[in-house]
């Protein structure tokens, strides 16, 4: 038999020439054959399905279609979360939507634990202290506030809204202290009027209390004083938000001169502050709401 001949390698085509596949079909360059169109739709049409997936397991009500949040109250997702936040200043090495952005990444974590929670925009206007004359956060650039009233208002609407959509268990909670009581008189009055019905308010205040009674004292135990940890914008504060995301804080500002003071809008020595430190927060946040959140929903 003759020796069988080798195979010679196809010359790569000159420009504007056209190019020959794998599978015989053709390709000019900069002009796309049918076959190669085809490809990359069904690549596009691949990438879609992958979002629209992602996007009807989310756990966030704002990343939802109206029927797939439909469809996931009545698969069983009956506890919805209303993260509260706050536009306001924590010193010059921390954004002004700190609140903001923490609230929601812990809110997403505790309803990914909890397993049939869905979380609600995040409120990011809440009283913050008197406008003119300018007081507390106020007399700081970049920080808003709303009335109580304005604010409880909000809140109970976006409950009642909540309710509405098919929700039993409607849970508040709040990154900062200042209106922990608010969550608490919103709760109860909606409570009062919906008596009758199996729908509850939830003000979990165990969310805001874990860093004071959980993650400061880990921190006294590693051996961080009370002026660093502070209770705005210092250790238990900083390392918290660079825990969550980095970008929340300035880390460059963390050792440049002198710790910061009240004249900058901090309580607290911030420069000794890691995300390691903060990641232990973290969790304990996320793991006693999640728990006070079982005992409330438990107890109704």
């Amino acid at each position: 038999m003759p020796a069988a001949m080798p195979k010679r390698a196809r010359p790569r085509p000159s420009r504007g020439e056209p190019a020959v596949c794998a599978s015989g079909g053709s390709l000019r360059f900069g002009m796309p054959s049918f076959r190669s169109r085809a490809c990359a739709a069904v690549f596009l049409l691949c990438i879609a399905a992958s979002s629209a997936a992602a996007g009807a397991t989310s756990v966030f009500l704002e990343e939802l279609t109206w029927t797939e949040l439909r469809d996931a109250i009545r698969a069983g997702k009956s506890t919805v979360i209303v993260p509260v936040g706050g536009t306001e200043q924590t010193g010059p090495h921390i954004v002004l939507g700190k609140h903001n952005v923490r609230v929601k990444v812990l809110a997403g974590k505790i309803a990914a634990s909890l397993g049939n929670a869905i979380v609600a925009p995040v409120m990011a206007y809440v009283p913050e202290g008197s406008i003119d004359p300018p007081a507390a956060h106020m007399r700081f650039v970049g920080t808003i506030s709303i009335p109580e009233s304005a604010f409880e208002t909000t809140l109970e609407y976006t409950a009642r809204s909540l309710r509405q959509a098919g929700f039993r268990d409607i849970v508040l909670i709040g990154d900062h202290g200042g209106y922990q009581t608010s969550l608490t008189r919103v709760a109860a009055r909606l409570d009062r009027e919906w008596a009758a019905s199996p729908v509850r308010v939830h003000a979990v205040l165990d969310y805001y209390d874990a860093v004071a009674k959980a993650f400061d004292p880990a921190l006294r135990k590693q051996g961080f004083s009370d002026a660093e940890i502070g209770s705005h914008g210092g250790v238990s504060d900083t390392s918290l938000s660079l825990a969550v995301d980095p970008q929340l804080v300035r880390a460059e500002r963390l050792h440049d001169g002198p710790a910061p003071g009240l004249a900058d809008g901090v309580r607290g020595d911030p420069r000794r502050s890691t995300a390691a430190v903060g990641q232990a927060g973290v969790e304990m946040i996320v793991a006693r709401t999640r728990d006070a959140i079982q005992k409330e929903v438990a107890r109704h």
